[in-house]
């Protein structure tokens, strides 16, 4: 595996997903959350996952999602992963990694140092923490919104599993983001759109080859 891991989320179209693999992204991201503009249904997903490399991850990115809605995405036999990004507890992402039987990641928002330490409770409940930015009270999106924390809380910061860094990045500070926190995973989503929702594949393979520069 290379040294960089890199995720591109929110993917919805074929020819973006072509062009997350051909730039390297080993990690690709499928939202499943009806309030994002990067909704997709049960049923695409499962087409667009199934259009995947086998080396390639596919992760299922879900919002305090029920069993049955659970149940139907493990259902398509296409993921990988389940990437957590509501208010789910540490005792819920263990429940739903074992009723599942899917790596779950989970998303941490992140404002101070204290949300950073708060992440150790997921310690043996999740498989891989994703550090994003805390969205502002009321918004009706926990992530993709293109905001970034202060990233120099993750440095130095003791973290005993895996874990990438979200939110806010795009292709004039991943470079720096890599640089400040050392992380071993990047994700993007909105950083390389063209508007809300829509991926641009010049965007997608820019920012991949930056972070693979740094």
């Amino acid at each position: 595996m290379p040294r960089l891991a890199i995720k591109i989320c929110g993917l919805s179209t074929p020819d973006t997903i072509g062009a997350a693999v051909r730039a390297g992204a080993t990690r690709l991201g499928f939202v499943h959350f009806a309030k994002s503009p990067r909704h997709v249904e049960a049923d695409q997903l499962r087409a667009l996952a199934s259009t995947v490399p086998a080396h390639v991850e596919r992760v299922a990115v879900l919002v305090d999602p029920t069993d049955e809605t659970l149940a139907e995405l493990a259902a398509t036999k296409t993921l990988t992963a389940l990437q957590l990004h509501g208010k789910e507890s540490p005792e819920r992402a263990a429940a739903i990694a074992k009723r599942f039987d899917l790596p779950v990641w989970k998303a941490i928002s992140v404002k101070t140092r204290a949300d950073i330490d708060a992440a150790k409770a997921y310690a043996g409940a999740a498989d891989f923490l994703l550090f994003d930015a805390k969205t502002p009270d009321g918004a009706a999106l926990p992530g993709g919104m293109g905001l970034r924390f202060d990233w120099t809380l993750l440095r130095g910061v003791p973290i005993s599993m895996p874990w990438g860094l979200s939110g806010g990045l795009g292709i004039d500070n991943v470079a720096e983001a890599i640089r400040i926190t050392g992380a071993p995973m990047i994700d993007v989503s909105s950083g390389v759109e063209s508007a809300p929702g829509i991926k641009s594949v010049d965007k997608i393979m820019a920012f991949c080859k930056a972070a693979q520069q740094s």
